[in-house]
């Protein structure tokens, strides 16, 4: 077993309602880390179901190729290794998976079939910088998927080696890191603030009303806005504790 830190059950629960905007404004309250650091950036991943509820689970990473056949097994699904190595990571698991070839995302390691294994290990969803097919049975299993695109073929589509941390679109991940996802993107969430979180999100919410409310009002003006913005916390650009 991989040594990682489980989440109590009611805090993974109260994480798993929430969206990521609303997650990755908490950790920045928090000062959980550097405000460049823990989510996907750039176009090298979309959600493919943006109406799925969040994912949320405990990273199983690998590294896949797909241009050249495995040195052993002829098919993509039959690395029983991998699967092996996916029951060592705490549920409910996200799979990680970087496409190591020169040119991501030739073929797709993750269609239907793949997706079915992963459901009946408590696999929430699959995160890769490479390539996804077999949209419509995946999309009915409820079961996410974060991709660079779309591909016809599996090709040659193969785990070539698993457990060591891989780095997708900037985002290092490990594995056992706990990873969150919705239409607007995936991040990582810092097991060591995670039990503040939920907290955190109404406290900000409640302030986000307020504004709201103002916003609406016919005694709307800059003065009131001004007045306020004033009360609420600092959201300077602080470096978060440790990393002075």
């Amino acid at each position: 077993m991989i040594a990682t830190s489980v989440l109590p059950k009611s805090t993974f629960n109260k994480l798993q309602k929430l969206d990521t905007c609303a997650v990755s404004n908490a950790i920045e309250r928090l000062k959980g880390r550097l405000r460049n650091e823990g989510s996907i950036y750039g176009r090298e991943l979309r959600c493919l179901f943006p109406n799925l509820p969040p994912m949320l689970g405990y990273a199983v990473t690998g590294r896949m190729r797909c241009t050249s056949p495995p040195t052993s097994g002829r098919a993509y699904h039959e690395n029983m290794n991998w699967w092996r190595y996916l029951k060592s990571i705490p549920e409910p698991r996200v799979m990680v998976v970087e496409d190591a070839d020169e040119k991501p995302g030739a073929g797709a390691l993750v269609g239907e079939l793949h997706a079915l294994i992963g459901g009946a290990l408590n696999c929430a969803g699959y995160v890769t910088n490479g390539a996804v097919r077999d949209l419509p049975g995946v999309e009915a299993l409820g079961f996410h998927l974060f991709a660079g695109c779309i591909a016809v073929s599996h090709m040659y589509a193969h785990i070539s080696e698993y457990g060591k941390p891989v780095e997708i679109g900037g985002l290092r991940i490990s594995p056992g890191d706990l990873v969150h996802g919705d239409r607007h993107g995936v991040q990582t969430i810092p097991l060591s603030i995670a039990a503040e979180i939920p907290e955190m999100v109404s406290e900000m919410s409640r302030e986000e009303r307020q504004i709201r409310d103002l916003c609406k009002s016919p005694e709307f003006s800059l003065q009131r806005l001004d007045e306020r913005l004033r009360y609420l916390p600092g959201d300077g650009y602080e470096v978060p504790l440790g990393e002075h």
